[in-house]
C-alpha cells in the first residue's frame, strides 16, 4: 500500500480539495479522509454541504419549509407569499425543499426535546395518499406531547409492533408505566409480542379504555387540518417525508423544545436556523 502511494502521490493531492487547498500526503485512505475533514473544517462545512447546489439562500429555504409544515398552506400559497416579498420561487421548488429538509428538521430537533411522561396514548388516523387511505400511527403522553409516529400501508399487528419499536427507541421518552389504546384488535397481540421480545417493559400495563385516548384524538386535528390544506399526497414516500416536517413543527407548537416558549415565534425561527448553523 505504501509503495503504491509513493508511486502515485498526485492521486491524493487532486482527489480531496476543499476551498482550493490540497490534502497533505497520507499513508492510508482512512488518514486521507481524516485530513480531508480537517481541511474542510467545522460546522460551516456541514452547513454548506447540506445546502450544496441550492440556488437560494439557506434562510429562505428554511423559511419556506417551516411555513409550509407549520401553517395550513399549499405549495402555491408559499409561492405567492414569496412573490410578495420579491422572490420568484416556483411551487415545485418548494416541494423539493420540503422533501429534502423536512426529514432533516425532524432528525435534528430530537436531541432538543423535553422528556415525555410515562403514561402513553396510542392511536391511528387516516391519511389519504393517492386514491387510497393509509394509516398514521401516533403515540403521545397524557399531556399530549408527541413521542413517535409512523405511516403504514396496513392497519395490522406488524404496523403496531413497528410503532412500539420506534417508540421505545425515541431519545426523549421515559419508560412507560402504561399504554392506553382504543378497541383496535391488533393492539393486544402486538403488545404481548413486544413484551415477549423485550421491546416493551414487562411491568408496563396495557389499557383499552376509549375515554383515555381523547388527548390523542384531539391532537390528530393539527395533522388533519394541515394535510387537508395540502390536498392529499400522491405517493407514500412523499407523504412520509412531509409528515416528518409537520410532526416536528407540531412538537414545537406544543412547547416540547427545551428553553423555548410556545408563544416565542421569533425564537422558534431562530432555533430552526441554529439547527443548521445559520445566523437568524
Amino acid at each position: 500500500m505504501y509503495s503504491t502511494l509513493l508511486a502515485k502521490p498526485y492521486v491524493f493531492l487532486t482527489r480531496y480539495r476543499f476551498r482550493e487547498r490540497a490534502v497533505p500526503f497520507c499513508r492510508s485512505s482512512k488518514e486521507v479522509e481524516t485530513k480531508a475533514r480537517s481541511v474542510a473544517g467545522g460546522p460551516s462545512a456541514s452547513r454548506f454541504s447540506t445546502f450544496k447546489w441550492r440556488h437560494y439562500a439557506p434562510d429562505v429555504i428554511l423559511l419556506c419549509v417551516r411555513w409550509y409544515c407549520r401553517y395550513q398552506l399549499s405549495y402555491r400559497d408559499v409561492e405567492e407569499m414569496m412573490r410578495e416579498r420579491g422572490l420568484e420561487v416556483d411551487y415545485s421548488t418548494v416541494f423539493r425543499w420540503v422533501q429534502r429538509y423536512a426529514p432533516e428538521i425532524n432528525k435534528r430537533i430530537r436531541p432538543h426535546l423535553k422528556m415525555s411522561g410515562t403514561s402513553y396514548r396510542v392511536d391511528e388516523t387516516y391519511i389519504k395518499v393517492g386514491k387510497a387511505c393509509k394509516h398514521l400511527y401516533r403515540a403521545v403522553d397524557k399531556e399530549g406531547k408527541t413521542i413517535e409516529f409512523i405511516l403504514s400501508v396496513k392497519r395490522d399487528v406488524s404496523a403496531a409492533k413497528r410503532l412500539f419499536k420506534k417508540m421505545m427507541r425515541a431519545e426523549h421518552r421515559r419508560l412507560p408505566f402504561s399504554i392506553s389504546v382504543d378497541k383496535n384488535a391488533a393492539y393486544p397481540e402486538a403488545f404481548t409480542s413486544s413484551q415477549g421480545e423485550k421491546i416493551v417493559p414487562l411491568d408496563c400495563r396495557f389499557r383499552r379504555v376509549k375515554d383515555l385516548n381523547n388527548v390523542i384524538e384531539q391532537d390528530h386535528r393539527f395533522i388533519k387540518k394541515k394535510v387537508r390544506a395540502s390536498q392529499c399526497f400522491k405517493r407514500f414516500h412523499t407523504a412520509e417525508r412531509t409528515l416528518e416536517g409537520i410532526e416536528a413543527m407540531n412538537m414545537m407548537r406544543k412547547g416540547q423544545v427545551k428553553r423555548l416558549a410556545v408563544t416565542d415565534t421569533q425564537g422558534q425561527a431562530k432555533f430552526i436556523a441554529s439547527l443548521f448553523q445559520l445566523a437568524a
